[in-house]
């Protein structure tokens, strides 16, 4: 599947859908009948032929200097035929499921434009084009097939999302007829306020959760649930939407906070990155709302409220929910229906689209009468908890002490916090166990708030000496004395209450950031805790503006030990692990790089501590050709 573009995943629905959807509005909801639909075909925007293009000056730079003397197109019209052909070979590798192939290629394809000096905005063809660009390097799978770019750490708690599993199964048992039977007779005497049906697509997916592992997955979901119902129906409630919307949910995440999807949506309603940013979940270099059970179920409902106003049709809005508006609108558009069964069976929605809807509508049957289906759960409760504002940066760890208790539990009242450290917000609330904030602030207000993030709180327990602590913490048994006012090592006593100076744990870890449409210098920044300055010393930004398509290097939790711009290795340290982030290599003995498949002269010049020019300059067979893999370079007299 090529990416999707930005537009048909973020702008506004085009006037096709909207003919759709006031169609399938006035037909109403529907889940039988086959609404036909007529769409106007997409408008054509007229696009200016190269013969109009603008000749445009190229600055002096090694990538464009020669040129075929009998080559009568414009400097241009040169740039925007090299674009093109990486754009192409990053498609073709794109196809072939090389994403990393993919990537390099579009990443050549943004640096081509960038380098030349010409403004992307002074022709609309190039603007068009270099758009097009930025949409496939944007796209999901490569969004989330990137390893350096804002990381997850590996502490992280996270479980795969039960979507993935159910939807990809190729293999599901034979419809019984007579559990069709049982789920019809339900049918008639169960409350629902979304259309729900049995067809032979359904009952395949019941028919899977009749089976020990299928049953398995719907009573987790089940009991999780417990620990959202009320909140999810509330909300859901307050948005005037279905209560059985709750049923996406269980499908999607079976209501696990921490549920990540291998296409990286995250939450128990699997939000998408960019989605989650265009419905108002915050996403930093500490927090990620997306996990945030309440703020997740607001913006789902949103979500939900709007697909529905594009559409008029649940089950298409489940299908929009699962592969996005604009391959629903796609469908409808080669196929004149706007139902979900007709657009099913034509085979025009992706594959775990066309499972989606029915794996909900099964979930739900089982849902509504457990014992029906020989489903037996006890729901857990929900959480009931304290919430306090830190007002400075704390480790999780250290509240854990104050609070007494164990640090799994504190981390699941909090699944949208990413780090072991609370992000430095005034306003940030940490959720503890209810009955706990009083002794939590008792306790912290002993520490100094700038020690927050380090200091700890040790309960002494039978057997423990001064020098037992002081060994595993790593501090010295003198500063443990005089730190808690302690004449002698053995002035401690069962149950008392120590303050244990640890030296912090540094969360400094080098990150790739692609800018991108509407990022500013202020808006990074503030994601990843760091200054402007910070920003413009680390990549050589000299004015206000940073190109969008653009990579960036943020030391992200503060400054590097040791300084990148002079070559050196710079190490961080992240939960007490040493990182070696960026490592300039000296030449080889020979001076020379052998070129490998994916490697461009920018990470080549990258690896060296050189420029693309001074590679340009020092092997002139890079005056008028591409890099290929295979090249032999000159590195030494890069230098």
């Amino acid at each position: 599947m090529r990416p999707r573009s930005k537009s048909a995943k973020r702008g506004p629905v085009k006037a096709a859908l909207l003919l759709a959807a006031a169609t399938v509005l006035a037909a109403g909801c529907n889940d039988s009948a086959k609404n036909a639909v007529r769409v106007r075909p997409n408008t054509a925007v007229p696009v200016r032929s190269s013969q109009q293009a603008e000749i445009l000056p190229l600055p002096a730079n090694p990538q464009f200097s020669t040129y075929n003397l009998l080559d009568r197109r414009s400097r241009l019209e040169i740039l925007m035929a090299r674009m093109r052909a990486r754009f192409d070979e990053g498609q073709k590798a794109f196809d072939a499921g090389k994403l990393d192939v993919a990537r390099e290629n579009f990443d050549q394809a943004v640096s081509l434009v960038l380098a030349s000096g010409i403004a992307v905005d002074s022709d609309p063809q190039l603007a068009a084009l270099f758009d097009q660009i930025l949409d496939a390097v944007h796209s999901d799978a490569l969004e989330n097939a990137k390893s350096a770019e804002n990381e997850t750490p590996d502490d992280t708690m996270s479980e795969p999302a039960p979507i993935d599993e159910i939807a990809d199964l190729t293999t599901l048992p034979p419809g019984d007829p007579r559990l069709a039977q049982k789920a019809e007779a339900e049918l008639m005497k169960v409350p629902h306020d979304l259309p729900l049906t049995v067809n032979d697509s359904v009952l395949q997916y019941l028919s899977f959760f009749q089976t020990p592992h299928g049953r398995l997955i719907v009573e987790t979901g089940l009991r999780r649930a417990g620990r959202y119902h009320d909140m999810i129906r509330r909300v859901l409630r307050e948005e005037g939407l279905p209560q059985d919307l709750i049923y996406l949910a269980q499908a999607e995440s079976a209501f696990q906070p921490t549920a990540v999807s291998r296409a990286g949506a995250r939450g128990i309603w699997q939000f998408m990155p960019y989605r989650g940013e265009e419905y108002d979940l915050s996403r930093s270099w500490w927090i990620d709302e997306r996990s945030d059970p309440e703020k997740a179920t607001h913006a789902a409902a949103h979500h939900l409220r709007d697909l529905y106003g594009m559409f008029g049709d649940w089950y298409l809005v489940m299908a929009a929910y699962n592969s996005g508006p604009g391959n629903v609108t796609k469908a409808i558009e080669r196929t004149g229906y706007a139902d979900f069964w007709e657009l099913q069976k034509r085979n025009v929605l992706p594959e775990q689209t066309k499972n989606y809807v029915p794996i909900i509508l099964a979930l739900a049957l089982v849902a509504k009468d457990p014992p029906l289906y020989g489903v037996q759960v006890d729901p857990d409760k929900p959480p009931d908890v304290d919430l306090v504002k830190p007002g400075h940066p704390i480790d999780l760890r250290l509240a854990a002490d104050a609070t007494g208790t164990d640090l799994d539990d504190l981390r699941m009242l909090n699944p949208e916090l990413l780090r072991l450290v609370t992000p430095d917000l005034p306003n940030f609330e940490l959720r503890l166990p209810v009955g706990t904030a009083a002794k939590f602030k008792a306790a912290i207000a002993t520490i100094p708030a700038d020690k927050w993030k380090s200091w700890r709180i040790h309960e002494v327990v039978e057997g423990e000496t001064l020098a037992s602590i002081a060994k595993r913490y790593r501090i010295s048994v003198s500063t443990i004395k005089e730190t808690n006012h302690l004449e002698s090592v053995s002035d401690i006593s069962l149950g008392e209450k120590l303050t244990i100076p640890a030296a912090a744990p540094a969360t400094l870890q080098l990150v790739h950031y692609r800018v991108q449409r509407g990022d500013t210098l202020a808006g990074i920044a503030e994601q990843f805790s760091v200054t402007i300055a910070d920003i413009k010393r680390w990549n050589g930004i000299r004015g206000n503006q940073v190109p969008r398509g653009s990579r960036l290097r943020i030391y992200a939790g503060g400054e590097p030990a040791v300084g990148h711009a002079k070559g050196k290795s710079a190490e961080v340290a992240e939960e007490g692990h040493v990182k070696n982030v960026a490592q300039q290599k000296n030449p080889p003995s020979d001076g020379q790089h052998r070129v490998k498949a994916g490697e461009t002269l920018f990470s080549i010049a990258r690896e060296y501590g050189t420029t693309v020019a001074a590679l340009r300059q020092a092997n002139p067979v890079l005056k008028d050709r591409e890099l290929e893999a295979g090249d032999v370079l000159s590195v030494a007299g890069a230098r």
